[in-house]
């Protein structure tokens, strides 16, 4: 619960965009709703010229209340009333004041119970939060008659699928998202909890198949191969790894294959000391698929359960970078015809719809296992582990949310969808 806590709260924090495109949304969408509500009282209440004489007065209750004259729409709410004549005053707004029952009935109606709830409902709205309402009534999670309502109509539908893809769930996603989500509401009228709660149960639908543990062999030593592009957060995330593996009773090596980067040897060998789990190194510049085969044969010497293999980042466009990592997977195979055992990608969640080109070109060269998404405190793009899951349908180990040891942990699909959308546990 302490980590669900945690991703509730940083996953959107750089939120910004989003959020100004949600009051976007929320400016122009429940001002056509409102609109409508408001004519049916006030052409009730004024008395316009007879325009529409087609409109026969005899038959009040077929035609709209917006087509009738003044004297149809009391007969439709109340024939009696019709019938006295002492309330001259058509006004009975005015004429309650001056009976002494009518003001003893009239305080209880306008008192605004629903107004002190806002002040007491501090939790803040998720990617969905401000969708359907005004202010702070949309940011109430579980308003019950006063919480505005809106319908489920084509501009909704439409406004809801533009925020799902600016989320980076990507177009298919989106739209698929979407149209489960109005089936069976489409006409009716909703409230923005109704929507997130539903949203998050559709998001967990879609990410219950793919929230796997990274598997562990009785192989010894169990090879995982960790790949990604510059910056993705490879050697904080084997660090992690190492140290929890560690905590388990699991022995750990790990081969400091980015060579070419001293800063990820050192942060690696940092990681190292804190877990008590040996690090690898080679001299800066040398053939990291060299490094990893020595370093294989040192954990098969040793014994060890899990053998950890960090790699440079190297962009997915670049043929040449992506067939070295393509050697270091065909060296360590000569040792162990079944190694890696494990290969995951990690993919930074501020890249958006690139992961999903990262996914496919790493797959083909390294056989990717399993993916693990870092820094989803970084962005409101989360929506991409959506479009991820549902295009390839690869395992989710971990996601993290912050750079300390206990800010990666497995994936849980509903406190996921839940965060996504900003509802509680």
């Amino acid at each position: 619960m302490s980590f669900f806590k945690k991703l509730r709260d940083r996953m959107f924090r750089s939120s910004d965009k989003i959020t100004e495109g949600l009051d976007a949304i929320v400016a122009e969408a429940p001002a056509d709703a409102p609109a409508e509500a408001e004519r049916l009282p006030e052409t009730a209440a004024p008395p316009p010229p007879p325009a529409p004489p087609s409109a026969p007065p005899s038959a009040p209750p077929s035609a709209p209340p917006s087509e009738l004259p003044p004297v149809a729409a009391p007969s439709e709410l109340a024939p009696q009333p019709e019938t006295p004549a002492p309330p001259a005053p058509v006004p009975e707004a005015q004429a309650a004041p001056e009976t002494g029952a009518a003001p003893a009935a009239r305080p209880p109606a306008p008192a605004p119970a629903p107004a002190p709830e806002p002040a007491l409902e501090p939790a803040r709205p998720g990617l969905l939060g401000r969708l359907f309402g005004k202010g702070e009534d949309a940011a109430k999670p579980a308003p019950r008659a006063d919480e505005p309502r809106r319908v489920m109509d084509d501009a909704m539908l439409e406004s809801l699928e533009e925020l799902l893809i600016q989320a980076d769930m990507g177009v298919d996603t989106a739209l698929r998202v979407a149209a489960n989500l109005a089936e069976g509401r489409m006409g009716r009228k909703v409230t923005a909890t109704e929507i997130r709660k539903a949203l998050a149960d559709e998001v967990a639908r879609i990410m219950e198949p793919v929230a796997r543990p990274m598997p562990i062999y009785p192989k010894r030593p169990q090879v995982v191969l960790i790949v990604g592009v510059n910056g993705s957060g490879k050697t904080t995330t084997i660090g992690k790894l190492a140290s929890q593996f560690r905590a388990a009773g699991k022995s750990v090596v790990i081969a400091a294959g980015d060579t070419f980067r001293a800063a990820a040897v050192e942060q690696l060998q940092v990681w190292g000391q804190r877990a008590g789990v040996p690090v690898m190194t080679a001299p800066e510049g040398s053939d990291p698929a060299s490094l990893a085969f020595d370093a294989l044969t040192r954990a098969q010497a040793d014994g060890a359960d899990l053998l950890m293999i960090d790699t440079a980042g190297r962009l997915q466009n670049r043929a040449d970078l992506m067939e070295e990592l393509a050697k270091i997977v065909r060296v360590i195979r000569k040792k162990d015809p079944d190694a890696p055992h494990n290969t995951l990608l990690v993919l930074d969640a501020t890249t958006g719809q690139n992961a999903i080109s990262q996914v496919e070109t790493f797959r083909k060269l390294a056989d990717v296992t399993g993916l693990v998404m870092t820094k989803l405190d970084g962005t409101a793009k989360g929506g991409v582990l959506v479009a991820l899951a549902d295009k390839f349908g690869l395992p989710i180990h971990a996601i993290g949310v912050g750079e300390q040891i206990d800010d990666l942990a497995p994936f849980d699909p509903q406190d996921f969808a839940r965060a996504l959308v900003g509802l509680d546990g």
